[in-house]
């Protein structure tokens, strides 16, 4: 299927902190899920994803918990929303088309760099066997990681470091998923992907584009698909990339 996405994440425009809130009430759950559901039919199957696990697994997950109390009200809607120290929560059709282009299964170990608001992280713990995820903020490290424990997502591990390090005790990786820019693809992270593993990752700076790689034994083959903008991905000082 054609898949077509004219918004794009992480963009800088933010909702005003003054904005109306919708007619839904914040505590109202059903109203929440009936958004929900409405997103992923109109939002996400709509414009091409059709991986029925990632389907279910945006139908699911609460995003409005993921999101400060002030945008809660606008979680479903098609756009990013900011979370705090720089940082937003990606458009969830990008979080779905990010997920079903890893082609993540349920008996795979995936990694995610940019835990940000832990959304992310959320739904890859629901179509994958067990996720790590790595923040370089340790304060939405430590929030994430209380939301997705208030949720139950006991196969989610989080932790805060350098993401151009990943995560090499627990590599090779199925699948990583990069949430956040780099100017271009971090060999650590190539190196703790398995043969047979994709990994998704936005690269560049003013202008960027969605890239996936797979490893094959052969080598590693990278394929761009569609333009995007991120935050920058961030490194502390004096690591290496």
């Amino acid at each position: 299927a054609c898949l077509l996405i004219l918004c794009l994440p992480a963009c800088s425009s933010q909702i005003p902190e003054g904005a109306p809130k919708s007619a839904i009430d914040q505590s109202d759950e059903e109203g929440f899920k009936r958004q929900r559901l409405r997103m992923v039919e109109q939002q996400i199957k709509a414009r091409g994803i059709e991986s029925e696990a990632v389907l279910q697994a945006m139908s699911k997950v609460p995003r409005h918990r993921f999101v400060p109390a002030p945008q809660a009200s606008f979680a479903y809607e098609d756009h990013p929303l900011p979370i705090g120290h720089g940082q937003t929560i990606s458009q969830p059709l990008i979080v779905a088309y990010m997920t079903e282009a890893a082609e993540i299964t349920a008996n795979d170990k995936v990694l995610e760099i940019g835990t940000g608001s832990g959304y992310q992280a959320a739904i890859l713990g629901e179509v994958a066997k067990v996720v790590y995820t790595i923040e370089i903020i340790p304060e939405l490290a430590a929030s994430a990681t209380q939301i997705l424990s208030e949720l139950g997502y006991k196969n989610v591990h989080v932790k805060t470091g350098d993401g151009y390090l990943g995560w090499p005790e627990h590599a090779p990786f199925d699948g990583i998923v990069v949430t956040a820019a780099p100017d271009q693809i971090p060999q650590a992270l190539v190196d703790q992907l398995a043969i047979d593993g994709k990994m998704v990752i936005p690269v560049g700076t003013t202008s960027q584009q969605m890239v996936i790689v797979t490893k094959t034994r052969e080598g590693v083959v990278q394929r761009k698909t569609i333009p995007v903008r991120f935050v920058p991905m961030v490194s502390k000082p004096g690591a290496s990339k």
